[in-house]
């Protein structure tokens, strides 16, 4: 089990001294980056992609000084999402996202769950599904919603512009990208994600992956292998 590990980005003039931090998680046997973004304004918070091990998701929250008021999706594999309806459920906050083009994959939570020896998920629907240009709110911090899909169909990443931090899922990680051989994964249309919605955010964002350690897109777009530049994108592989 790995422990969990902080990140506190604070914009260059943050509005009333508020300050965004991120509490990173990995639960289930996949590792999966759950993160608590905590708003130091308020003391609310949100969790992404709460895959499982709610117990030590809550802890981590109270630890870090945070109420839970919203579940945010960026996608519905079960390693991201199958825990998402239990703690809604134990906490009375709301889900928002992942895009309605990923509903398929909530459908099919209790088979993904007994396919990877997970525990049973509850099928639920999203209180909001998100689109591209939406936002979403936690206390005073505000982060962009941009649908990226490739990874899955309804895949989002969570954006926040002034303190420079992306919560990408499973659409980029360092030194690698999502894998695309999931039902309606598709290669192509993941390297657009990429190039054409993440990286023009900027070198300097620094990014949380749904596995392993963070990166920044400047870092990614120099060097992954598989994205960075002097790299076509190729049709035939993923």
């Amino acid at each position: 089990m790995s422990a969990a590990f902080s990140i506190t980005m604070a914009a260059p003039d943050p509005p009333e001294n508020s300050r965004m931090k991120a509490v990173v998680i990995p639960v289930t046997p996949f590792q999966q980056n759950c993160t608590i973004l905590g708003c130091e304004a308020t003391g609310l918070g949100a969790v992404v992609d709460p895959g499982g091990e709610l117990d030590r998701i809550m802890a981590a929250a109270e630890d870090a000084g945070f109420t839970l008021s919203k579940i945010l999706l960026t996608h519905a594999h079960a390693d991201h999402a199958a825990g998402a309806a239990a703690l809604a459920a134990r906490l009375g906050i709301p889900i928002e996202g992942p895009h309605r083009d990923d509903e398929f994959w909530i459908e099919t939570l209790p088979q993904q769950c007994l396919m990877f020896g997970l525990p049973r998920a509850t099928v639920f629907t999203p209180d909001r599904w998100l689109e591209h240009g939406d936002t979403v709110s936690f206390g005073a911090e505000t982060l962009e919603v941009l649908h990226c899909p490739g990874h899955t169909p309804g895949h989002v990443v969570f954006f926040h512009r002034g303190q420079r931090l992306a919560l990408v899922g499973d659409v980029l990680f360092k030194g690698s990208i999502g894998r695309t051989d999931f039902p309606r994964g598709d290669y192509d249309t993941l390297i657009r994600s990429i190039r054409e919605r993440l990286f023009p955010l900027g070198d300097d964002v620094t990014f949380i992956p749904g596995h392993g350690p963070t990166s920044t897109f400047g870092e990614e777009r120099r060097s992954n292998p598989f994205v960075g530049e002097g790299f076509s994108p190729r049709s035939d592989a993923g």
